[in-house]
């Protein structure tokens, strides 16, 4: 009977080129032995099964092969072959986790002093090296940092932070990364093909996912399936395997929670509870998914960071098109903000329904650029009406006419002025405020003067105008009561009165009346319209100074 190899071992590299998602480390080894540079220490770490030791072992064949030391071993020759089956006298593959103790160490450094038997170099392969306790490291320093000519190390681990900065002192580092979606998925095709399997590319891609980043692991994965369903592979059998029968759920929850259907929402999750769904795992695929989504919708799709099949990331751009940035990251939020909870709950179940509901029930956010472009609508709308506005600024001399003061007397007497000497001084007194303080000259601009006898300034606004209130608080009124005792001259009491609307000048009403009632009328719709609401909500703090009604 012939003894069945495991994928992960009859498909492991054996030249440089089958290394998959490791360019920057295979093309600086290579360098290296292209130009006689090879150091006496490498670490090799990174996460498992992404190939640090199968490099090691590349390393070690491109040293001793009996063409070498060749950038390409050529996996004919002796030591080549017996690297290959793990029989070679002078490439010791150690395993950091049963030899961790200072005894096995000191033998190590015996054996290393003696030269290679059949080979340039001996090289001592050393799997999880951050196992060694402390006193097998401090044995193992003054060998790694004077070793012999012929003796080479190669350290693999998973943790390189459990190993002494001494060692690492003394060893070139090489980082290996987690390999790509994609890389996995082709390589697995590519072993498909070879092994006579049929199979879909989205299977292969759930395969893939499977293997969290390890191409080991997703060899293995697909092992397992080829034992489960034959040489015939169905998109059901991987979901069957893998556990993804959830997957409807999580989809068809997602799209509640967007459209903000919190009964719907419920229905499903009880669904999915019913139909067996470990819902603790379900809740850590609902913030994959919603944390994929707002990736989708921030790179439009494009670049490496989904990590996903084309048909996957087809399916979130089409579900994530309907909501903004914003709204998708509360929703993360929320989720994120329930994690901790779900895991520690005993009844996950009841804080996925609340995280559920709590998701649909969130208003959807409008983006910046969305409130500014509806803000120069709202712009646009206000240029639709009038108000009167000052004469052009000229400085301000003011003349008994025109201040109503009897400078010849000792005795300041004040009479009432003629009608044109109110509009003019009025005009005046507006200018003079601009001047000093623009948002207090926005809400007294619509008003008129009605007439300044005895030191009282009687102003007079329409009925209904929004800033009528404005007058009634002590600061504001005091702040207007200051700037007229400096443009009048002395002390001056203010007194506000609403007039009809009506046009004319006989009942009071400002001029241009009918325009003016526009411009108020104009205003009040911009304060109360909802969009400037949410500002007002979105920036804590805010208020509105000035509303500025254009003219035609």
């Amino acid at each position: 009977m012939v003894e069945y190899l495991v994928l992960a071992r009859k498909w492991r590299p054996q030249v440089f080129e089958d290394v998959v998602g490791q360019d920057h480390v295979v093309t600086t080894l290579r360098n290296a032995i292209r130009l006689g540079r090879v150091a006496h220490a490498f670490i090799f770490s990174g996460p498992r099964g992404v190939g640090k030791t199968s490099v090691a072992r590349i390393l070690a064949k491109a040293l001793n092969c009996g063409h070498g030391p060749t950038e390409k071993p050529c996996n004919a020759c002796s030591n080549c072959r017996e690297i290959t089956d793990g029989s070679s006298m002078d490439v010791h593959e150690i395993d950091g986790a049963s030899n961790r103790g200072i005894d096995e160490i000191r033998e190590l450094r015996e054996n290393v002093k003696f030269s290679p038997s059949s080979s340039r170099y001996k090289i001592y392969i050393i799997d999880e090296v951050h196992m060694l306790t402390k006193e097998a490291f401090n044995a193992l320093l003054k060998t790694l940092e004077e070793p012999p000519p012929h003796v080479i190390f190669v350290f693999a681990t998973t943790e390189t932070h459990k190993i002494p900065a001494t060692i690492l002192s003394r060893c070139q580092r090489y980082e290996f990364k987690r390999i790509s979606l994609r890389e996995i998925t082709a390589t697995l095709r590519k072993i498909a093909e070879g092994e006579g399997i049929t199979v879909s590319d989205q299977a292969l891609t759930w395969l893939a996912q499977g293997g969290e980043g390890s191409l080991r692991d997703s060899q293995s994965i697909l092992d397992q399936a080829i034992s489960f369903a034959g040489t015939d592979i169905q998109d059901a059998d991987v979901e069957a395997l893998l556990g993804m029968g959830d997957r409807k759920y999580l989809l068809d929850l997602s799209r509640a929670v967007l459209a903000r259907d919190a009964a719907t929402c419920l229905k499903i999750i009880d669904e999915a509870f019913y139909a067996g769904a470990d819902l603790k795992v379900f809740y850590e695929r609902m913030l994959t998914h919603f944390r994929n989504l707002l990736l989708v919708k921030i790179t439009a799709g494009e670049g490496d960071l989904l990590d996903l099949s084309d048909h996957e990331a087809a399916e979130l751009r089409q579900q994530a098109a309907p909501a903004s940035q914003e709204t998708l990251q509360r929703l993360l939020d929320v989720l994120m903000a329930g994690e901790e909870e779900v895991r520690r709950s005993v009844n996950p179940r009841l804080v996925l329904e609340f995280t559920a509901v709590k998701m649909a029930w969130q208003e959807p956010l409008i983006p910046v650029d969305e409130i500014l472009s509806r803000m120069e609508g709202i712009e646009r709308r206000l240029g639709q009406g009038t108000a009167a506005r000052p004469a052009p600024e000229k400085p301000y001399a003011p003349s008994p006419e025109r201040t109503g003061i009897d400078r010849a007397s000792d005795d300041s007497v004040v009479r009432e002025p003629s009608p044109a000497d109110s509009e003019d001084r009025w005009t005046e007194f507006k200018l003079f405020v601009k001047r000093r303080n623009q948002p207090l000259w926005a809400k007294i601009d619509p008003g008129r003067l009605i007439g300044f006898v005895d030191g009282t300034l009687r102003l007079g606004f329409p009925k209904g105008y929004l800033f009528l209130d404005f007058f009634d608080e002590k600061p504001q009124r005091e702040k207007l009561e200051d700037m007229a005792r400096e443009f009048f001259g002395q002390p001056v009491s203010l007194a506000v009165e609403t007039v009809d609307n009506g046009p004319g000048e006989a009942n009071g009403a400002p001029r241009n009346g009918p325009n003016q009632n526009r411009a108020n009328q104009v205003r009040r719709e911009a304060l109360n319209h909802p969009l400037l609401q949410k500002v007002m909500d979105v920036f804590e703090g805010a208020e509105v100074q000035e509303v500025i009604v254009k003219e035609k």
